[in-house]
């Protein structure tokens, strides 16, 4: 009977931080290898960690730990988290943000505003970091509070949502060793009662300072400083410090959206023993029994089913003999056959990592059974002879083998905590990959590839990591481009790099040949300004590269040119899409034009479908027409027969030649007037570009006068536009605009007589009438958008770039879209790149939309370290982590006499609200147009800045004020400000 699968939940992403282990891969080779990942500490790294001496002189001491490198480590500025804050913060909040993050990325899913509904289920064992601060003593009201914010466990789900934007349910778990296995079964039950759409399980398990325990006769830790579960030899268990991380989906939702699962969840359940036991602190075989039974009837599956169980395994003398008779009664009972079931226990490579256990095993399980080997359980030499053997299930492995249990793979996970609540969850194998529909492996001209990251050398790991990746597993480039584009938050620094393969991606990352790097400004992205090229950019086959690169262009194309009458479409057709088109015939004005006009029309609204939407718009002779059509002037369909009549009407009139010349307009009219040829100023293009226009004899005189004079070149057109020349078009230009509707501008819109037209500006039909015969002033019109948008980024959208080189003489930073006769594909992806680097909002997804998330490396965290100044250890426990004294309590915001200090002179204002921003935040280099919040302040910590302002200077700052200010400039303005007043009284509003 097939099992109903609507229950099902997917595990979509994992993440961990495990002993003795670079990565999730390193950690599972040292599992299926039986390697112990504990740490025994030597004398040296004893006191360096703080142990006292007579500790470490003491015999029952037991230097051994799963020790986790770097746990105090931290990515803070990744989530926007002062220095002071991360310092304050316990490593286990530190990890569970940054495992969260990871965990998210492996799911495909973006850590940053993903639009799954996502709910945070969290777990921390007890705070020793906490403990270390109060034990240092000193800490102040409100600085405890700070503390007690970051390393407290009721903070720690909400704090992820907070920091990852997540709008699901955020609940802590807490309930010891089997909290995070509890807060597994939490999730599973919110996604089925649809509470989210996507949950995260976080738990960690980090002891501080890491370093060892003190035995004592009869209690749990082990004496040798060896866990061996099921052994013969088990004489208790060791600490390890950890962090993992789950992220969960509905498995039909996971599968439509392309997601391929690490194994799925069929069931889970959770009890407690109540009192049938012989202590709070006793296991009961009853309670986990019953527990197991339980997850097995939720999915809904028989024990002969099962080949693998991840114990909880603990290697101690009462708790494993209780735990195998609970788990051999259970799947016995359910069905399964004598020594079916292999037996793992986690906790003999790596210790037990507490409130992180639950989740951990439950990873290495899900390994298990899609990988389909079955570690050994590490240092295993001889079965427990206190265990029931006698028909159980159950057996150790003691060497790596392939998986010979049942089909598909099953696998249960239990996890007990101290008290009695027990959970169990059965896994099994992950559903076989779907196949690709037809054209998803599909060969095109290029991928784009994009990274970001907080800082510099975060972005160069992580590039270089990806590179390496993408040579070593080879996945398809779409997929690696889509998974890049869908599954990572757009940050700060940026990267982008376009190649025609994985193995040229892989190449251009580790090498750094034409990667583009840039960062967002942090005003934000530069205001967009989209420019349209003129007569003479046209060339064959023109739309190829923006076809290829831009989805959605082919579409606009096809609306613009179904506007044409259908023996002018299919020419203009023909001309764009063949390289081999005569360029000649090309360049006739009656082609060029609607070939033109409907290659940027089509780019433009492309561009508008990868997010790329102008806030202001230009374009140079035909261009402007586009641009009057892009800002709404024109309708799409009026301004293409405009320009199919206007690009006859131009044929029609006299042949003419047009010469740049590379000076200015004044310049130029000298020219002209030293000539004495009849001749025209036809346009100016920049300060040192301008445009003459006539008959063509005389342009050819012209030339020979000029004799070197100064630089020139012929332009690729044979009428003399904006010209004498073209004057018999403008009558008939000026009848067909007459029932022409015309709208005033939705953007702004730089004419080409050198007006900028703000929305609103009622435009007269008939100028673009006159507009072909007057001069272009193109020049005045980019510096009326550079005056209305400094700073503004202007984008060719059309062939080549001629006006890009005119916005970059005009102190504009412009990027071509297809730069060069030659043009591809790989330029615009290029170009698209440039613009991501820069900040743009750029849809990417929508580039490589037939691609499907796979596997890549995600962020590559090596944050600084981060250590509270107060930090002390706790006091020499019986079986607890122990180090040292700490340094001296910082001094409290109290004055202590309870005296207003004196009034500073205002002129020592900028230096007191920058020396207390870098006490409060931690920063030392601090700009005057920093911002408090984009820092890591927030609301709180303006309390008590102005706290300390008002008791330093005598006046009361308002927290209002200091809110609204943000930046060190403005709130230093307003300190002053009330600095100079007489003094009121002390103290925050």
């Amino acid at each position: 009977m097939t099992r109903d699968r609507s229950l099902d939940i997917a595990v979509t992403g994992v993440s961990g931080r495990f002993p003795g282990s670079a990565d999730l891969a390193a950690w599972w080779e040292a599992l299926v290898e039986g390697r112990v990942l504990t740490t025994r500490y030597d004398e040296r790294r004893l006191r360096e960690a703080g142990v006292p001496q007579s500790l470490i002189d003491d015999p029952e001491f037991v230097p051994v730990h799963g020790h986790l490198k770097d746990a105090e480590r931290f990515e803070n500025a990744l989530f926007r988290v002062s220095p002071r804050e991360a310092e304050m913060m316990d490593p286990q909040h530190r990890m569970m943000l940054e495992c969260a993050w990871a965990a998210l990325e492996d799911a495909g899913t973006s850590p940053l505003g993903t639009p799954l509904t996502t709910g945070v289920y969290a777990s921390a064992s007890g705070s020793g970091y906490l403990r270390a601060m109060l034990a240092g003593g000193g800490l102040d009201p409100m600085t405890l509070e700070d503390a007690i914010h970051g390393n407290e466990p009721d903070f720690m789900a909400s704090l992820v949502s907070y920091k990852l934007d997540l709008t699901g349910p955020a609940v802590a778990v807490q309930t010891a060793c089997s909290s995070s296995l509890v807060a597994l079964h939490t999730a599973v039950q919110a996604l089925l009662n649809g509470e989210c759409d996507q949950a995260l399980v976080v738990g960690a398990g980090v002891a501080y300072p890491q370093a060892g325990h003190l035995h004592v006769p009869g209690g749990i830790h082990s004496a040798a400083g060896a866990c061996r579960p099921f052994d013969e030899h088990a004489d208790g268990v060791v600490a390890g410090s950890g962090v993992a991380c789950v992220v969960l989906r509905r498995l039909e939702d996971a599968l439509a959206d392309g997601v391929e699962p690490y194994g799925v969840v069929l069931g889970t359940a959770v009890n407690n023993d109540g009192s049938a036991k012989a202590g709070y602190y006793a296991p009961s075989a009853g309670g986990q029994e019953a527990v197991i039974r339980a997850a097995l009837e939720a999915a809904d599956v028989h024990g002969a089913s099962i080949g693998y169980l991840e114990t909880h395994g603990t290697g101690t003398r009462v708790g494993d003999p209780i735990e195998w008779s609970a788990a051999s009664s259970a799947l016995r009972a359910a069905g399964a056959a004598p020594g079916q079931v292999a037996v793992g226990a986690l906790k003999a490579n790596t210790g037990h990592l507490d409130n992180a256990a639950g989740l951990a095993g439950l990873i290495k399980a899900l390994f298990v059974v899609r990988e389909g080997i079955v570690p050994p359980v590490a240092g295993f030499t001889r079965l427990n002879p206190l265990l029931e053997t006698e028909g159980s299930p159950l057996y150790v492995p003691s060497a790596m083998a392939p998986w010979s249990g049942p089909e598909p793979r099953r696998a249960g996970v239990s996890s007990f905590g101290v008290g009695g609540t027990n959970a169990h969850a059965v896994v099994e194998a992950p559903p076989a990959p779907a196949p690709r529909s037809d054209g998803q492996d599909r060969p095109r001209a290029g991928y784009l590839a994009l990274l970001s990251a907080a800082d510099g050398e975060a972005l160069a790991r992580s590039a270089d990591r990806l590179g390496r990746h993408l040579a070593a597993h080879a996945p398809a480039p779409a997929d690696a481009a889509h998974t890049l584009a869908t599954g990572r938050a757009a940050l700060p620094e940026r990267l982008a790099v376009v190649g025609r393969n994985t193995a040229d991606l892989a190449d251009r990352l580790t090498a750094g040949a034409g990667v583009l790097r840039g960062r967002v400004p942090e005003t934000g992205p530069a205001p967009l300004v989209l420019a349209f090229p003129g007569q003479g950019a046209q060339r064959p086959g023109m739309a190829l590269p923006f076809a290829e690169a831009l989805p959605g262009f082919a579409e606009a194309l096809a609306e613009c040119l179904g506007a044409f009458e259908p023996g002018l479409a299919a020419e203009v057709g023909r001309a764009l899409h063949d390289p081999a088109f005569p360029e000649e015939e090309l360049a006739r004005t009656r082609l060029a034009q609607p070939a033109l006009f409907a290659v940027e029309y089509a780019v433009a609204a492309a561009l508008r479908g990868l997010g790329l939407v102008p806030q202001a718009v230009i374009g140079h002779s035909l261009g402007e027409v586009t641009a009057a059509c892009v800002a709404g002037v024109l309708e799409p369909a009026d301004a293409a027969r405009f320009v199919a009549l206007r690009g006859r009407a131009m044929q029609d009139c006299p042949e003419g030649a047009m010469l740049a010349l590379g000076c200015g307009e004044d310049a130029a009219r000298e020219l002209l007037a030293a000539c004495g040829l009849p001749l025209e100023l036809a346009a100016v293009n920049s300060p040192d570009s301008s445009v003459v226009a006539g008959a063509p004899g005389a342009v050819a005189e012209f030339e020979t006068w000029l004799a070197g004079r100064v630089a020139m070149h012929r332009l690729r057109t044979t009428r003399a536009f904006h010209s004498a020349l073209v004057e018999p078009a403008v009558p008939l230009l000026t009848a067909e605009l007459s029932g022409t509707a015309v709208h005033p501008p939705a953007i702004p819109w730089a004419a080409n007589d050198g007006r900028l037209l703000l929305p609103g500006t009622e435009v007269a039909a008939d100028s673009f009438a006159a507009a072909a015969r007057n001069p272009v002033r193109f020049t005045r019109a980019l510096d009326a958008l550079a005056r209305h948008l400094p700073g503004a980024l202007v984008v060719e959208a059309g062939p080549g770039r001629t006006l890009s080189a005119l916005a970059e003489a005009a102190d504009l930073t412009a990027v071509p879209l297809a730069a060069g006769r030659a043009a591809r594909a790989e330029d615009v992806l290029t170009a698209l790149g440039a613009l991501w680097t820069m900040g743009q909002s750029l849809a990417a997804d929508r580039l490589c939309a037939e691609g499907r998330p796979v596997r890549l490396p995600g962020y590559s965290f090596a944050g600084p370290r981060r250590t509270a100044p107060e930090a002390a250890p706790p006091s020499d426990t019986p079986g607890r982590i122990v180090g040292a004294p700490g340094p001296a309590a910082p001094q409290t915001e109290s004055t202590g006499s309870g005296e207003q200090p004196a009034a500073p002179d205002p002129a020592d204002v900028p230096a007191l609200v920058a020396g207390l921003w870098a006490e409060l935040l931690g920063h030392q280099e601090i700009t005057a147009d920093a911002d408090f919040f984009a820092l890591g302040g927030d609301s709180l910590l303006v309390t008590r800045l102005a706290r300390r302002l008002s008791a330093a200077l005598g006046v009361r700052v308002p927290i209002r004020e200091l809110l609204l200010a943000r930046t060190l400039e403005r709130q230093t303005e307003v300190v002053a400000a009330l600095a100079a007043q007489a003094p009121v009284t002390a103290g925050a509003s």
